[in-house]
């Protein structure tokens, strides 16, 4: 198991610094100059130009990259903001929590709700119950979050005025930007959790299990359920990251300084270290994220703990 575990971290560094490279180069060709946008449209060129070599950015690609790269994986130094002067992993330490909060909390939202609505639809099959869960994913799934999010503040906010619309202070300030974020996490996991309940009531121990007259509430739940379920395990993990990426989008509608706020006013400033920063680690959290699925998954399913058993 121990080696399963090295051979995965090994894999974890390689797409990081994948990740790395990929944002570097797209912060590196996309078009401006932040030196003009640190200085305004009013400096002169030849004070651009000053900045813009002194900040290292007339330096070659590959130079450039390099130094970030070494930086970042060898220093552990993630640069400072052009915009704030500021450290970004100061920036990022203090941010985090509260993406992570949304992200969490966006996870449990999904788990109670979309669970239990495949559950219904699965054991419902044909019936309404099944009808309307499966209308009910169709129409999350079409919702853009935004969208929802706007509504939602226009509701809950302006009109029944019982919820704030933007910033953080108490937890009233998360329960529309977790929502937001759940709807189509919720309609994912409930049409994954139907096909996979499907999947097991329609299985030969099953079957087995009702002819020698087990009642439904003994075979849903003592032989549906431990089944159905595991598969899921990768379907929340991919929801959770999901998630913690969706943040950009939502803390940037209600203003919450997390590191989704912190990234976009990164791009529209084109705060390169900002917005590197951020990106990286968010994708080292994916990471450890999906190791966690998978060490939980090979945990709960006998066939792959059997598999790497002693390994």
């Amino acid at each position: 198991m121990w080696r399963y575990i090295l051979k995965r971290l090994v894999m974890m560094i390689f797409v990081v610094l994948g990740v790395a490279i990929v944002i570097f180069s797209i912060m590196y060709f996309i078009p401006g100059n932040p030196a003009q946008i640190i200085l305004g449209s009013n400096a002169s060129e030849e004070s651009i130009q000053e900045l813009y070599v002194s900040m290292g950015l007339d330096q070659p690609y590959l130079t450039q990259l390099g130094t970030f790269l070494s930086d970042t994986f060898l220093h552990f130094d993630l640069g400072n903001s052009y915009q704030s002067k500021i450290a970004v992993a100061t920036e990022i330490a203090e941010r985090f929590p509260r993406t992570l909060i949304i992200a969490a909390c966006s996870l449990i939202v999904t788990t109670a709700v979309g669970i239990p609505l495949g559950i219904v639809a699965a054991t419902n099959q044909g019936k309404w119950q099944d009808n309307t869960a499966t209308l009910i994913s169709m129409v999350g799934l079409s919702l853009p979050g935004f969208w929802l999010a706007l509504m939602l503040v226009n509701w809950l906010s302006v009109g029944l005025g019982i919820l704030p619309a933007y910033g953080v202070g108490t937890w009233k300030h998360y329960v529309i930007p977790i929502i937001s974020n759940s709807v189509i996490g919720i309609a994912n996991i409930g049409r994954q959790c139907r096909v996979d309940v499907l999947e097991v009531i329609h299985s030969d121990y099953v079957t087995t299990a009702r002819a020698k007259g087990v009642s439904n509430h003994n075979v849903t739940f003592k032989h549906v359920m431990p089944n159905a379920l595991i598969p899921l395990i990768t379907s929340l993990g991919s929801v959770f990251a999901s998630s913690l990426g969706g943040t950009v989008v939502i803390e940037s509608i209600f203003v919450i300084p997390g590191i989704g706020l912190y990234m976009s006013n990164g791009i529209l400033n084109l705060d390169y270290p900002a917005v590197r920063g951020g990106v990286v680690v968010i994708a080292i959290a994916f990471s450890f994220v999906m190791l966690a699925v998978d060490l939980i998954y090979a945990y709960v399913d006998p066939r792959i703990k059997a598999q790497y058993e002693g390994k």
